[in-house]
């Protein structure tokens, strides 16, 4: 089964960016970031975006593993990133 998220892609992605730049893990100093990275993920969300948007199309080989796992893959895929970049990005 997959897993459903109730976050917006946009807001996951503008967390992870902002992740990317303070936490330890990514390429900041910061061992413990979560609240750091609460108060600064806004400032993230036009790059989010434009990461969704570079994936509306899918590739040559995530067509072939949708056709394997049904249905027209290529216009699901962008169908729910155009869904995703509707979404209004929610504060937690």
């Amino acid at each position: 089964m997959t897993d459903i998220s109730v976050t917006s892609p946009v807001e996951r992605i503008a967390r992870v960016l902002a992740a990317e730049a303070l936490s330890i893990n990514g390429d900041g100093e910061d061992a413990s970031a979560a609240s750091e990275i609460d108060a600064v993920w806004f400032s993230q969300i036009d790059r989010a975006i434009a990461v969704l948007k570079t994936l509306r199309e899918p590739t040559p080989e995530m067509v072939q593993a949708g056709h394997e796992a049904a249905g027209d893959p290529a216009k699901t895929w962008n169908a729910m990133v155009r869904a995703a970049l509707e979404q209004e990005a929610t504060a937690s």
